[in-house]
């Protein structure tokens, strides 16, 4: 299992060859017009049925997936993405995997929140917090942490929602929410596979939930943006929020994460009574 975690951390050392891999064994035969005939042995697409599609030798894609030759040209990626039915962030991301790698540097900048942001934090009226690009939350406003404990500072937001118990309570929508945040992480790190600090979270994450691990071994990349979940309060109810993320100016990697809602639904009501509830509990709790 460990030997296992670790491969998927570092994808084996052959991020290009992984990706490949997963991906022709999510296309259905039939719908690269390929015909079934009697029992197949592998899930997905052979080798040699992708090298004919994408017009190249079954020899030089069998290089290409066991990472014998990691830098194809670019009218190779653009046909082996036709093959394995990409959208345009997939063979986005499989444009960067097939570039020459260049030296990452050894170490990053020490995580700051900047102190306006922190400014920002204290004075929105609905729930936000600060995230790096590993999910660690390094800093979140009262609402945030009272909308749930999860978002509270020092919680690593991918570990919370793949191990707590609690993330499924709060998140009736888990399996679409898991299914995109491992989308998106694929997305943010990119190519940086060989970063310590990814590997160590991804070789957790892989040891200690099974759905990461079947999630992660599938290789689908998403850009994450503005979208909506539902939020199960104990207090006050479901909340189907927004969210949306704003890049921190001069402070590399690091997003401000805020949730609301529609002016006028159910849910902004009870967003304003969490709200309420919050600051009357600041007012006549410990100081």
């Amino acid at each position: 299992m460990a030997a296992r975690a670790a491969e998927a951390a570092g994808d084996g050392g052959n991020a290009l060859g992984a990706f490949l891999r997963a991906r022709r064994e999510l296309v259905r035969p039939e719908d690269a017009g390929i015909p079934v005939r009697g029992l197949r042995r592998v899930p997905g697409l052979r080798r040699e049925e992708v090298a004919m599609l994408a017009g190249v030798s079954a020899q030089y894609y069998l290089r290409l997936e066991q990472g014998r030759d990691r830098n194809p040209s670019v009218q190779v990626l653009e046909a082996l993405a036709g093959v394995l039915q990409l959208d345009a962030e997939s063979t986005g991301y499989l444009m960067e995997l097939g570039r020459p790698r260049t030296r990452r540097r050894a170490t990053r900048p020490a995580e700051r929140v900047p102190a306006g942001t922190l400014t920002l934090l204290d004075t929105l009226n609905v729930p936000a917090f600060v995230v790096n690009r590993y999910r660690d939350v390094l800093a979140a406003n009262p609402l945030a942490v009272a909308l749930s404990p999860l978002m509270a500072p020092g919680t690593n937001r991918l570990i919370a929602l793949f191990t707590d118990p609690q993330a499924a309570v709060y998140h009736p929508d888990w399996e679409q929410n898991t299914a995109g945040v491992v989308a998106q992480l694929r997305a943010e790190v990119g190519t940086e596979t060989d970063d310590a600090r990814f590997q160590a979270l991804v070789g957790e994450l892989s040891l200690k939930s099974e759905r990461f691990r079947r999630l992660w071994a599938r290789h689908d990349v998403r850009r994450g943006g503005s979208d909506t979940g539902v939020i199960h309060h104990p207090q006050v109810g479901d909340l189907d929020l927004r969210r949306e993320k704003y890049a921190v100016v001069g402070a590399d990697g690091l997003l401000l994460v805020v949730y609301h809602a529609d002016p006028g639904t159910d849910s902004a009501e009870r967003l304003a009574l969490l709200a309420s509830l919050t600051a009357d509990g600041q007012r006549t709790g410990p100081r």
